[in-house]
């Protein structure tokens, strides 16, 4: 255990330092958990859960040939066309950012929107900060809300196994969805009060021309199929990541009949994050070793002791340990880490875990929201004003994110305590 401890801590601290290759430290670290004997060479394969890296890269590539489309892009115009002034076209555009990152990455999602922000701006001669801002906090807050909104999710329903529809409705109660659209609505009235003063009208943006709605059938068609299968009893574990990667295949068919050009098919398969791939994969293992030398259950022990087996304290440090971390760290190593240690304490208690997954979610995934590197679409978002010759201080970024954060977080920790207690 003391090894596997070692390892792991070491392969933490090197995916901090070093951000840009944790794919590869995290492959490394798989490989001398079973070259060190941790973790079973016949166990590797099994370690890996096929059907999150089958969503992952189905759901990537169809998001890739939506916005190639210009769908996005002419929904964000329509609804600007309505909009009366600033601060409604920034609540507008950040409420938009969440709807569609529900379904769509949330650093695809800043990319789609935050160019309509930059365009408003320079016709108004304002700064496009605050607006670019809202939506990528709006879209973080709103990648909890489906099963296919975020990498957290996917890995929340390939360990819960939950499927589409469970994010609405679990178990007859309430899902994390409307968890997380009553947090939204807590954190927009955060919005409204903060961007109070920007009252300049908008002047009616040229409507975006969609040539290929083909990607869009395939988006929704995707939700559909995944809504039907939530219906199938006993299905194999990797139904839906069959179902995206299927879709996906289409997508890359019907392109390649259009166009008759090959570079149209590569074009759209080099749009999947195989980087996140990588470092899932190489987590899964990394994982399974640990849990194998019985350091999930150790980490598990320890916080039944700390909480003195009280579970609203263990919800809380759940909660807001998530929150606190998820400010500095990626989420998506951390969440995966998480997922069975919260297994192992609900079931070292005795209890049912969905109040502990939905925290640790809560947490996790709005919590990100904290700092200008919690999340990869702040990183983006501020890449984006970087290159427009706007430098964001994280002070800057702060005054809209921490209010946001902390009206989302606190909102979703009390329902989700209310609902599943």
């Amino acid at each position: 255990m003391n090894l596997a401890i070692g390892l792991f801590v070491a392969t933490y601290i090197l995916l901090l330092v070093f951000p840009k290759i944790r794919a590869y430290v995290a492959l490394t670290s798989a490989a001398l958990f079973v070259i060190l004997g941790i973790l079973p060479i016949g166990k590797v394969f099994g370690a890996v859960d096929w059907n999150v890296i089958l969503m992952i890269a189905g759901t990537m590539g169809i998001v890739a040939l939506f916005i190639e489309s210009k769908m996005p892009a002419l929904l964000a115009d329509l609804i600007l066309a309505k909009i009366p002034n600033v601060k409604w076209a920034i609540i507008s555009l950040s409420l938009f950012a969440g709807i569609i990152s529900a379904f769509i990455d949330n650093v695809a999602t800043v990319l789609i929107v935050a160019p309509v922000a930059l365009t408003i701006a320079k016709k108004l001669n304002i700064s496009p900060v605050p607006s670019i801002i809202a939506i990528s906090i709006s879209s973080n807050l709103q990648g909890a809300a489906t099963l296919v909104g975020d990498t957290t999710s996917i890995l929340l329903g390939g360990h819960a196994g939950m499927d589409f529809l469970d994010f609405f409705v679990y178990r007859g109660m309430p899902g994390l969805f409307w968890v997380v659209q009553i947090g939204a609505i807590a954190a927009t009235l955060v919005l409204v009060y903060v961007f109070r003063k920007y009252t300049e009208p908008i002047e009616t943006l040229e409507l975006t021309t969609v040539k290929d709605y083909f990607p869009s059938y395939l988006l929704v068609g995707m939700v559909v199929l995944l809504i039907l299968a939530s219906f199938i009893p006993n299905k194999p574990a990797i139904t839906n990541g069959i179902i995206t990667m299927s879709l996906f295949v289409v997508g890359l068919i019907r392109s390649y009949i259009k166009t008759k050009d090959f570079n149209s098919i590569l074009s759209a398969v080099n749009e999947i994050d195989y980087f996140t791939i990588l470092l899932l994969a190489g987590l899964f293992v990394v994982i399974a070793g640990i849990t194998e030398a019985g350091v999930i259950d150790a980490i598990s022990k320890l916080f039944v002791k700390v909480s003195g087996g009280n579970v609203f304290v263990i919800y809380t440090l759940i909660v807001w340990a998530s929150v606190l971390f998820s400010a500095f760290i990626d989420n998506i190593p951390y969440v995966a880490t998480m997922l069975p240690v919260t297994g192992y304490i609900a079931s070292s208690l005795g209890l049912d875990p969905t109040l502990l997954y939905f925290g640790l979610l809560v947490g996790a995934t709005l919590g990100g929201n904290l700092t200008p590197i919690g999340a990869s679409a702040n990183i983006t978002a501020l890449g984006i004003l970087r290159n427009d010759g706007h430098e964001v201080s994280a002070g800057e970024f702060m005054k809209v994110s921490v209010p946001f954060t902390l009206a989302a977080v606190t909102t979703g920790y009390i329902l989700v305590w209310l609902l599943w207690a």
